[in-house]
């Protein structure tokens, strides 16, 4: 695998890289609170079955620019960021696939830009607007995403996530997953991410951002862009009852549950969730 630097919207991202230069483009787009190393599992996968892989630290997190201020981590930006990175690898349709922030940044881009996608696979995050109704009308769901509101502290939550070697985070990651699914060596690289400067306030900024300068809605909430929708069902932080809504938004959308999987369900269930993705991407 190799790792450059990417000029993209205006920032530099940091980027592994990996398959043969001539094959179809899969970007993956990882989540809070993870990197791009998250996809460790997918990319040797995707690798070998030919496709070119580029997984980006997105904007904020590891060695990627931390621009300042809520505006530069809206949507919109995150968006446009993709949209570089297609333009920067000369190709003018890719796959996306995205999870949790990241699944949120590829619906983003399925709605505005669906002509830059040939496929698109996401996973346990649901279409915005199915968050959006949710976050307004189900209590359980609004109890469940306490920590997105607890976000909009200034400092406090950066403070508190320092201590202990960043305790309070790892035990995140460990409690809403498989007992085995984050090693200690995982930790570690996570450990060495979330301490690189700036990074862990530019992380929290994707939700002050979401909160405090929502963008627009698109024109249309429709997706066109083919989509699979893989959900872990054991997530923690995000009801499997938003999943189905949010296929129901795509004019060609599958919906796979893996009743065993967590949030983290493409570590949980990573030869499952590659074989779903390859059959996907062939179709």
């Amino acid at each position: 695998m190799n790792y450059s630097f990417v000029e993209t919207n205006g920032i530099r991202l940091h980027v592994a890289q990996d398959g043969p230069d001539e094959g179809p483009l899969v970007i993956l787009l990882h989540g809070f609170p993870e990197f791009s190393y998250g996809w460790k599992k997918q990319i040797p996968a995707l690798a070998s079955a030919g496709y070119r892989v580029w997984v980006p630290d997105q904007r904020g997190y590891n060695l990627s620019d931390k621009p300042e201020g809520l505006a530069a981590y809206s949507l919109d930006e995150l968006a446009a960021d993709v949209i570089g990175l297609i333009d920067a690898a000369g190709q003018k349709q890719i796959f996306l696939i995205g999870h949790d922030w990241g699944a949120a940044v590829a619906w983003w881009v399925a709605a505005k830009y669906p002509d830059r996608l040939k496929k698109m696979v996401v996973m346990n995050v649901p279409h915005g607007a199915v968050m959006q109704k949710h976050l307004r009308s189900n209590f359980a769901q609004l109890r469940r995403s306490w920590y997105i509101f607890f976000f909009q502290i200034p400092w406090l939550p950066e403070f508190l996530a320092r201590l202990g070697n960043w305790k309070m985070l790892a035990e995140l990651l460990k409690k809403s997953s498989h007992p085995d699914t984050f090693t200690d060596d995982d930790l570690e690289q996570y450990r060495q991410a979330w301490s690189q400067p700036k990074a862990y306030k530019s992380m929290l900024n994707w939700y002050r951002s979401f909160v405090q300068k929502p963008p627009k809605p698109p024109a249309s909430s429709r997706i066109t862009v083919p989509t699979l929708l893989i959900w872990g069902a054991q997530d923690t932080a995000l009801g499997r009852e938003m999943a189905q809504p949010s296929i129901e938004r795509c004019d060609d959308g599958r919906l796979v549950f893996i009743e065993e999987a967590t949030h983290w369900v493409q570590h949980d269930e990573a030869e499952r969730v590659n074989q779903l993705v390859g059959n996907f991407l062939r179709d």
